[in-house]
């Protein structure tokens, strides 16, 4: 029985987004400060008052999946299997077992396959529906299908907390690692809900962006939409290092908590909350973190919000840490957004460069912090966070480390 806690690090990554199918594409992407956001393309927009959202753009699934497979298989957990493939390689020496092999990932509906079931009854009354339409629309199919895909038998579930989800599962996936629970953790999150009826449902609460993404800035505008898939393998970090694994960053902390407060109203106590629990969770003190990967969804209270949290945790320390969002490039990816967030951090941190908050105009008082506007940079980096806040009070606070 393990009861002392292990390191543990971060041996695969993958993902697939507005700005790339790949990891490589999409570092290059933020080095760039590409945009994703575009005019939406998949679905009809004659119905839609915003017409822009970050779609994963040029994926043919015939590519990746044979005719029998795609049967089972909805939009988002398509893109989860992508960001699985890619992440997974790299672990492949991994000597540990099947057992003890776990899929955490962050829940998600197939609103694809739920969509076209409701447009087959409702409108076109249909008198049967596709018999795949549970099994491909379930929140956790994509956690099964992971599984199934790499034959893990270990712990394999799916974790529902709207925009926290993916952050929350890396972050139980990162505990059950680090107490022995499992040797090889396949954890983070996949969103494909670009489908009229939701953005139709997101268009009533009036927090969506006509233009663009602007986190931080001045004229802000509101959030845009977008639909990725990120997956992160953990190991103990003394048995990557013994294999000689590729080692992009080490899970140091994680944090959560309930605001307890309001459905949609973000408040900075219950965000401070989890970045102290983060901190506390890793015994490190808050000078040491170098940079905040921010929630930073692009609407007004969002942002007041997170840097007024920020300032409760970091003090006058939050005058010399980067904060920038990555949500500028490729929308808010909801379900997935803290895993595809927290991949970007391991990065940030493996190759010194700070993401860049793109479309920043001008300076706003209520957000006095550094967001890397507009253009990545250069920085020595060695402890960085990665936050996910998500609607109902959901909160999730990540710390990653730089490995030697």
């Amino acid at each position: 029985m393990i009861t002392a806690r292990r390191r543990v690090a971060i041996t695969g990554l993958g993902a697939i987004s507005a700005i790339g199918h790949d990891i490589p594409t999409i570092w290059s992407g933020i080095l760039q400060g590409k945009c994703g956001i575009a005019p939406i393309a998949s679905v009809p927009t004659d119905r839609l008052t915003v017409k822009i959202a970050a779609e994963v753009k040029g994926f043919d699934p015939a590519q990746h999946f044979d005719a029998r497979r795609l049967v089972m298989l909805d939009r988002v957990s398509q893109l989860a299997l992508v960001a699985a493939r890619e992440a997974m390689p790299s672990s492949e020496a991994c000597t540990c077992s099947v057992e003890r092999t776990g899929v955490v990932v962050g829940a998600s509906l197939g609103q694809q396959t739920l969509d076209a079931a409701y447009e087959s009854f409702h409108q076109d009354h249909a008198k049967r529906l596709h018999p795949m339409t549970v099994p491909r629309g379930m929140p956790s199919a994509l956690a099964s299908q992971i599984s199934m895909e790499f034959g893990a038998h270990g712990p394999c579930f799916a974790i529902a907390s709207a925009c926290a989800s993916s952050g929350h599962a890396v972050g139980l996936a990162f505990h059950m690692v680090r107490a022995g629970m499992l040797d090889r953790a396949i954890t983070g999150g996949s969103d494909a809900s670009i489908q009229v009826g939701f953005l139709k449902a997101w268009e009533s609460l009036r927090v969506l962006s006509p233009d663009a993404c602007r986190p931080f800035s001045m004229g802000r505008s509101g959030l845009v939409i977008g639909e990725a898939a990120a997956v992160l393998v953990l190991e103990p970090l003394d048995a990557a290092r013994n294999r000689g694994a590729v080692i992009y960053a080490e899970v140091v902390g994680f944090g959560m908590s309930a605001d307890a407060a309001d459905l949609t109203a973000p408040r900075a106590a219950g965000a401070a909350q989890a970045m102290r629990a983060a901190l506390d969770d890793a015994g490190l003190a808050a000078e040491s973190v170098d940079y905040v990967n921010a929630h930073g969804t692009g609407t007004r209270l969002n942002d007041k919000t997170e840097v007024e949290a920020l300032g409760m945790v970091f003090g006058n320390h939050l005058a010399r840490i980067p904060v920038s969002s990555s949500k500028s490039m490729f929308g808010h990816c909801l379900n997935a957004g803290g895993a595809l967030e927290l991949a970007v951090t391991a990065l940030a941190l493996r190759e010194g460069v700070l993401p860049p908050t793109i479309g920043y105009r001008a300076a706003d008082p209520d957000c006095a912090i550094d967001c890397v506007p507009n253009q990545a940079r250069q920085a020595v980096l060695n402890v960085a966070m990665s936050n996910s806040f998500a609607f109902g009070g959901l909160n999730a606070a990540l710390l990653l480390a730089r490995t030697a």
